[in-house]
């Protein structure tokens, strides 16, 4: 009888343990949540730093100058009053001819 009780025991056990760590909602899928929501905050903190960034920006296009015209200057190429425009083209290497005798 304490045979039969023991193993019944041991087969629920087993059974709980299977549940616990292979099962559907078990140790693994905790985990791999964990793994998952762990990728999700450096996403959002990377996020954050760029909306930061970003807002810095907005608020430097409306209240300075400077910004407005650094834009002008990089973006559509130009140039404020008093000021003169240097364009530096660099030298295009010569390609080497190979001479033949004639």
């Amino acid at each position: 009888m304490f045979r039969w009780v023991a193993l019944t025991l041991l087969i629920i056990l087993a059974s709980l343990q299977y549940r616990l760590w292979i099962g559907a909602s078990g140790m693994r899928e905790v985990w791999r949540l964990e793994e998952a929501i762990e990728k999700q905050r450096v996403e959002n903190a990377s996020v954050a730093r760029r909306n930061a960034e970003l807002s810095a920006e907005v608020v430097d296009l409306k209240e300075g100058q400077e910004a407005v015209e650094e834009r002008a200057r990089s973006e559509l190429g130009m140039v404020g009053s008093g000021e003169l425009f240097y364009q530096v083209i660099e030298a295009q290497p010569q390609p080497m001819v190979a001479m033949t005798p004639q």
